[in-house]
């Protein structure tokens, strides 16, 4: 006869007895070939082929100093954008007078972003928001579809 549990927490050992005492089920053949294939395959890889977890630590180290020299190059280079304009325009070079009026145009506009924001509905901004999300998706599907077509049909 079945009568309902208790509590939660007896239906929930309740179930776990009785997957516990089902066989383990075994893989297709064909699955299990073609994962035991792979496996095979990514460990005959080379080291810099691999995730950075499988790398030696020489390397390892080496990835990590070349990161942090780069954020720190990013950093610097973000100082010297916003410092070293008004400088270096002023000293006549048409290059570097050509980058600081790229600057200025980039800060105008952020300027008319920034007052559009204020002055635009929340629900326009919204709404702009998800048809650039259903835009994005539509691409994105298209993009697969494509290299369904064209690569995986190939």
């Amino acid at each position: 006869m079945n009568t309902p549990a208790e509590s939660p927490h007896e239906a929930e050992a309740l179930v776990a007895r009785a997957l516990r005492g089902l066989p383990p089920r075994r893989a297709p053949r064909a699955l299990e070939s073609r994962v035991l294939a792979e496996l095979a395959r990514r460990a005959g890889l080379p080291w810099w082929r691999r995730s950075i977890g499988h790398w030696p630590g020489l390397a390892q180290a080496g990835f990590v100093v070349l990161c942090a020299g780069l954020v720190r190059l990013a950093w610097l280079a973000g100082i010297w954008a916003t410092d070293g304009f008004e400088t270096w325009s002023r000293s006549g070079s048409p290059a570097i007078a050509r980058v600081y009026d790229i600057a200025a145009t980039l800060s105008a506009a952020a300027e008319v972003v920034k007052l559009l924001a204020g002055v635009m509905p929340p629900a326009w901004i919204l709404g702009g928001l998800a048809f650039a999300s259903i835009l994005y998706a539509a691409l994105f599907g298209l993009c697969a579809a494509l290299y369904r077509t064209l690569y995986l049909n190939a």
